[in-house]
């Protein structure tokens, strides 16, 4: 009798494990990987995840920033950067290719036959995020998509982005098709800078032409548009290989962010927390005043005893209040100058450090002319004036 309980509660305990086992695995119980970012101090659960102020490209947080990934329909932003650089009218019409009607996955449902802009896809590609837009795009501006894919890359390359390579303008998982968190920030910086990219992608809905084939309604997939301050796009995507994927972008006290996250599951939610924390630690500070007037040098041998420097180019730069107390500006000034000087001649460098680290130089220029006060080049100025 004594074995027979024994061996129940073996059973008993078995279950109970199997149960949990189970519980863990379908039920979504097993602890997901946590980086508590040293930069932001936010929890994120991204397999690579970059976060860059727009200005200067200075990275605010990062994980595995330099980790090739796939990054599903956020290629879209590369596609769409490609199509408004190589397409001369994108309101010209045009018939859509046959070969762009039925592709699998996300549809704006194009039809054969039918003509649509350039501009109009480009809002089915970006807001509804259309994989027959993608294509329909991409054999307008070249003869292939495998044409276009080049056109993708060196576009890629012209941002900067150097771990990147793409062979499909959809993001549909493909060999040698991959990103990483980093290249698609420089990517989407660079982007966000073309007026008409940025206006395309933070359009919370449209309508587009109707006609034969009937009005389309494109609201945005990105919901951190409606949601958080200052949200301007950019992109969302999902394959099974590539996971959530999310690129977003927030405008705020005169600075830009840009957030990508890769294979992240709370994407919208880990996005805005990496936003917001950005924000609260980084303030755009203003190090080096533009149009500055510095000081004034003394002349050797000038009608006027002194000229007036300045630096016209000033420098901000993004960080935190205990960096900013680091900070520090050198002027590199002669402690005269011999006449005769030149209005806006350079006379010197402003440098502006952070620690020992260079951030930025630049010019120091006279404000004035001072003419000699010597005989000789008095006549030379004569002279030359005939």
């Amino acid at each position: 009798m004594k074995h027979d309980k024994q061996k129940i509660k073996k059973i008993f305990y078995a279950i109970v494990l199997i149960l949990l086992l189970f519980a863990y695995l379908v039920g979504g119980l097993v602890p997901r990987a946590i980086n508590v970012s040293a930069e932001l101090g936010v929890p994120c659960s991204a397999s690579g995840m970059a976060v860059l102020e727009m200005e200067t490209g200075r990275v605010l947080d990062s994980k595995n920033m330099d980790k090739q990934l796939k990054m599903a329909s956020t290629t879209k932003i590369v596609t769409a950067l490609t199509v408004i650089n190589n397409c001369e009218n994108l309101d010209e019409p045009f018939k859509i290719s046959d070969k762009a009607v039925g592709i699998e996955g996300t549809s704006i449902y194009l039809r054969r036959g039918e003509v649509l802009t350039a501009r109009e896809l480009l809002y089915g590609l970006m807001l509804r995020s259309g994989n027959d837009a993608s294509v329909a795009l991409a054999l307008h501006c070249a003869e292939s998509v495998e044409k276009f894919a080049e056109l993708m890359n060196k576009t890629a390359q012209d941002c900067g982005a150097k771990n990147s390579h793409f062979v499909n303008p959809h993001g549909l998982d493909a060999d040698g098709h991959y990103t990483t968190a980093y290249d698609l920030a420089l990517i989407t910086t660079k982007a966000l800078q073309n007026s008409t990219f940025k206006e395309i992608v933070s359009t919370k809905n449209i309508k587009i032409s109707g006609g034969e084939t009937g009005t389309r309604y494109f609201v945005n997939k990105n919901r951190l548009i409606n949601s958080l301050e200052g949200c301007v796009g950019v992109k969302t995507g999902f394959t099974s290989g590539a996971g959530r994927c999310l690129v977003s972008a927030v405008e705020r006290d005169g600075m830009t962010v840009v957030c990508v996250v890769l294979n992240d599951g709370p994407m919208f939610e880990e996005s805005a927390n990496l936003l917001n924390r950005a924000f609260e630690v980084y303030h755009n500070a203003e190090l080096l005043p533009s149009y500055n007037f510095i000081c004034n040098i003394p002349t050797i041998n000038g009608e006027k005893n002194k000229v007036r420097v300045y630096n016209p180019v000033g420098f901000s730069y993004p960080m935190t209040a205990e960096e900013q107390a680091r900070v520090s500006v050198d002027y590199d000034l002669p402690n005269q100058i011999s006449a005769p000087i030149v209005a806006e001649q350079k006379v010197g460098t402003a440098r502006v450090y952070l620690d020992d680290e260079l951030l930025f130089e630049t010019d120091i220029l006279a404000m004035e002319s001072v003419d000699s006060d010597k005989i000789i080049d008095k006549i030379k100025d004569i002279v030359d004036k005939f």
